[in-house]
């Protein structure tokens, strides 16, 4: 079965412009659990730009829920996750100036301190993944650097098709590190600018088993409720 899982992250950037404490990110994993999600996504940024260190340690505490927090190779976040002890972690790149991820990690550069960061993340029994772009040397050295997943950049494709352009290429890509990285044990997810039409398409792909989306269910969200874009996305990726 293919899973959703909801990033709230700006849940928290709405409640940050006001420097209030509404909307509360920790009541918003526990509706949208309620209303569907398989699993909740936050991102712990070095800017602390949403979500902020109290937020990722009572979501991550929240009992049956299963909490996928992203970081960057950071030490202090490492430290921090390491304490707050999520099921589940994302390793993102992250640059400061940026407005949101802009591509996938740089396995090649980074793949010795990456390593060791898996490897303090199993002795905890934190699953981890990384965030990747779609290309066959990336799902090697995933492999190789012992990841337990990948999440597949899915922001060009998204573009593309927003853009009304060919898509063919940059799907096959995405297919083919998928079919590679389920065949040599490796648990593939998908995400980044992923819209109703976009993750259609990529349900096509079987071996991709998790859905994480965000800025579009929320943006979505203002329009139509958060219940009913929870259920549209379910209604795709599940049936």
């Amino acid at each position: 079965m293919k899973r959703l899982g909801v990033n709230i992250d700006h849940v928290a950037t709405v409640r940050n412009a006001r420097g209030e404490t509404h909307p509360d990110p920790y009541k918003a994993a526990l509706f949208v659990k309620k209303q569907g999600a398989d699993s909740i996504t936050i991102h712990l940024r070095e800017d602390r730009r949403h979500i902020r260190d109290l937020d990722a340690k009572k979501i991550c505490s929240i009992k049956k829920l299963f909490v996928n927090l992203e970081i960057s190779t950071n030490d202090n976040i490492v430290k921090n996750a390491l304490k707050i002890k999520p099921k589940f972690i994302c390793i993102v790149p992250e640059n400061r100036n940026e407005i949101t991820t802009e591509g996938g990690l740089n396995l090649q550069k980074n793949k010795i301190k990456i390593k060791k960061i898996i490897s303090q993340f199993r002795q905890k029994k934190i699953r981890t993944s990384l965030f990747i772009n779609p290309n066959i040397k990336d799902i090697y050295l995933s492999k190789e650097i012992g990841a337990d997943c990948v999440e597949l950049h899915t922001g060009y494709l998204s573009y593309l098709i927003k853009s009304k352009r060919n898509i063919s290429k940059e799907y096959l890509k995405i297919k083919k590190s998928a079919i590679l990285a389920s065949k040599i044990g490796i648990e593939v997810h998908a995400g980044h600018g992923l819209d109703y039409k976009s993750t259609k398409i990529l349900t096509k792909i079987n071996e991709i088993k998790e859905f994480n989306i965000g800025h579009f269910i929320i943006g979505e969200s203002i329009f139509h409720g958060l219940t009913f874009v929870i259920k549209k996305f379910n209604r795709i990726i599940k049936n």
